[in-house]
């Protein structure tokens, strides 16, 4: 397992499909993946597609193998509902004339059926750290934007669960990441702990790291991988998005 270079060329991402849109011509053995440039859930599978493209050492890369559709779910085209996924959400993997979702098994997927090197370390027990690490994060999630909708001061709720995922960070010590090296976990994570970093310093005037060396390592290293950094947003424009989703002024 290795850890995604910085080598490639920055993508020119496609324009946003709306309500006005015509759709792509479906299943037409071209693979695709629909997301949202905003969504964390989307950002993960985009994430997991640049890794594997990064890392094919000089064969053809997965920009071209799996096709990006940016999805305006503000104004969302209902072709997307009606022909491509029926639950009306992202991200969606158009892939053997079959159309997949939910993110979490959507990367796991990427990450077996097309070529470059696994993002699961083949250790049984780092395997099952993994999947630990899977099931915990709805938890994580659940806690954290409550507390941001909350107009109470971060409680001690929040402090456990990023102590938690600090102590998770500690589990293993050869490389700065969940499992050591760089994995699907860290993929799985990245897209909301990048929210959370913004969020809780504009919002609540938390710093997420403080007190937690092993997480603010993390971040650092997460921004030298560029299969990541290519997928992230303006930092304001997320804050400013996120809460007005939260409903947070």
């Amino acid at each position: 397992m290795a850890t995604p270079t910085t080598s490639f060329m920055k993508e020119v991402l496609p324009p946003v499909l709306d309500s006005t849109s015509q759709p792509p011509t479906l299943f037409d053995g071209t693979t695709r993946l629909y997301i949202s440039y905003k969504s964390p859930f989307a950002q993960r599978t985009w994430i997991t597609r640049n890794c594997k493209k990064n890392c094919c050492y000089g064969k053809q890369g997965l920009q071209e193998k799996i096709k990006l559709v940016p999805i305006d779910l503000q104004n969302r085209p209902a072709w997307y509902k009606e022909k491509v996924y029926p639950p009306n959400k992202v991200p969606s993997l158009e892939h053997n004339n079959e159309v997949k979702g939910e993110s979490l098994d959507l990367i796991k997927y990427i990450d077996a059926h097309f070529e470059g090197p696994a993002l699961l370390p083949d250790d049984p027990a780092k395997r099952q750290f993994a999947e630990e690490l899977f099931s915990y994060i709805d938890s994580l999630n659940k806690i954290m934007f409550t507390a941001l909708s909350s107009k109470e001061d971060v409680g001690d709720e929040v402090g456990a669960a990023l102590d938690k995922v600090e102590d998770a960070l500690s589990k293993f010590d050869d490389g700065p990441f969940f499992l050591g090296q760089f994995s699907l976990v860290d993929i799985a994570y990245a897209p909301f702990m990048e929210r959370y970093q913004i969020l809780f310093s504009d919002v609540k005037n938390y710093d997420i790291t403080k007190g937690r060396p092993k997480l603010a390592l993390w971040f650092e290293e997460l921004n030298k991988i560029d299969a990541y950094v290519q997928t992230r947003r303006d930092p304001q424009e997320l804050l400013a998005h996120t809460k007005k989703r939260l409903g947070i002024a």
